[in-house]
């Protein structure tokens, strides 16, 4: 901390002048005051300083009622008293106060020297902590919000109303529309902030894993269980388990999640033993949930057990009033991540973001600015420098049958493209991947491939019979 700011307090001069000239030799700021009296005065009227240096027997003010002042005026600011041999007992009282340390008369410079350091890189470290947890804080919770339309306010008054009460939480929308971060945001706003937050794609695990992986295992449960495992209820035991694209979960692992959530335990496969567990549970689908439970892809029972709190998020064409705010925000936080700057946008290129339809709604949005900004040449995102499928797109099969004048975006337009008839098929398939890919003529492996490129979601099998319900 080169620049660190000091107060250094005695009502001795020639102590005061001492430790002002050796501070100020290593490049700290330094300001001097004349006892207790004078510093207490200084630190009401002066910006936060990073270190006092303060003794401890003055005149009037002592030391102790320096160290209340510094400390009041600014918490986390480092105390360091001074202090003669024989009132070492009031230094450890000191200590107790919120001193860092003391140091006795008589020292030496270089041991002092040394002490100064370390306080102040230990600051230095606790400041970094905070502005870590403050950072993490606004990226995972309810900070990290964006949105002034009355339809994500109504989203946020229910975050805020509901995130204590423990009651599981069902969100919808569209792939895209932020709903991790609503669960994040529930979990921060809640009093459960403090355990972990867990998070898993019921999508991307195999149907023959999820049992294990949401319970865990026994050793010897089965082929390949070589040691005794965890699952992930029990790491999110007195926190929150968020399981994203609920409908992916077979019918078998349903009732085994239902029987958790009603009996608030779990039994691990292969055991005979069953454990509480303490878990906030929410959930997210991008599919029309009555529609899966009509189908059967959803038990009905655990439906209602899930959706107990519904949250649904609209989708970006249905809050385009956010769109200016969120690209501030996304341009001030992408901007910084790549070590650019960036004053804006041109109204024109705010207006063709505007007019779109954003069906990969705010990830999309997300991406074509991070493409401007790390493609662009100046400091401003203009129209040229947004994808041409946002200003020529394409709608009902149309394509462009000229290039304009300042070129086209090829892989753009055509990835739109790609992306369009890809959530077509999914649609007219009900969501089912081999379905779509038959429509599509692709391999099942092909299709996989690029819903994964775009983003998008489905069921990898087709829907099972409905099971009983009791």
């Amino acid at each position: 901390m080169a620049e660190a700011r000091v107060l250094i307090v005695d009502d001795e001069q020639s102590m005061r002048e001492l430790l002002g000239i050796m501070l100020r030799q290593v490049g700290y700021d330094v300001t001097q005051a004349d006892g207790g009296e004078a510093a207490i005065q200084t630190l009401k009227t002066s910006d936060t300083f990073d270190l006092v240096i303060t003794d401890l027997r003055m005149r009037k003010a002592d030391g102790l009622a320096v160290l209340k002042a510094a400390k009041e005026h600014s918490p986390h600011t480092v105390v360091l008293v001074v202090t003669a041999f024989a009132s070492t007992e009031t230094a450890v009282e000191a200590m107790k106060l919120g001193a860092y340390d003391y140091v006795t008369k008589p020292f030496k410079l270089d041991e002092l020297k040394l002490t100064i350091a370390n306080a102040l890189e230990r600051k230095r470290l606790q400041d970094e902590n905070r502005e870590l947890k403050r950072q993490l804080r606004t990226e995972r919770g309810f900070d990290s919000f964006v949105g002034k339309s009355r339809r994500m306010l109504e989203v946020f008054e229910t975050i805020r109303k509901t995130a204590d009460s423990g009651s599981t939480v069902m969100i919808t929308g569209e792939s895209g529309t932020g709903k991790e971060l609503v669960a994040r945001a529930v979990h921060q706003e809640s009093s459960r902030r403090s355990a972990p937050f867990v998070s898993v794609n019921c999508g991307a695990i195999p149907e023959t894993l999820m049992e294990s992986e949401l319970f865990g295992h026994v050793k010897g449960a089965f082929t390949g269980a070589v040691q005794s495992t965890d699952g992930l209820f029990h790491a999110a035991d007195g926190g929150t388990l968020f399981l994203d694209e609920i409908t992916e979960i077979s019918q078998s692992v349903q009732v085994k999640l239902l029987r958790a959530i009603q009996e608030r335990e779990i039994r691990r496969v292969g055991d005979t033993r069953d454990v509480k567990v303490d878990v906030r549970l929410i959930a997210a689908s991008n599919r029309d949930l009555v529609k899966t439970v009509a189908d059967g892809a959803l038990r009905e029972d655990l439906y209602y057990r899930l959706n107990v709190i519904p949250i649904h998020l609209p989708p970006l064409r249905e809050r385009t009033e956010d769109i200016p705010a969120l690209v501030a925000h996304f341009i001030g936080r992408i901007a910084r991540d790549v070590a650019k700057t960036i004053a804006g946008i041109s109204p024109e290129a705010l207006a063709v973001l505007e007019r779109y339809h954003w069906p990969g709604n705010i990830r999309e949005l997300e991406n074509v600015i991070e493409r401007a900004i790390v493609l662009g040449s100046g400091d401003q995102i203009t129209a040229e420098s947004l994808p041409v499928h946002l200003t020529q797109p394409v709608e009902r099969g149309e394509f462009p049958v000229e290039i304009p004048a300042g070129g086209m975006d090829l892989e753009g337009l055509l990835a739109a493209v790609e992306s369009r008839y890809i959530r077509l098929a999914l649609d007219r398939a009900g969501g089912l991947q081999v379905r779509a890919a038959e429509l599509l003529r692709l391999s099942f492996r092909q299709f996989r491939y690029k819903i994964q490129k775009h983003g998008l979601r489905g069921r990898a099998q087709h829907a099972p019979k409905p099971a009983p319900t009791d």
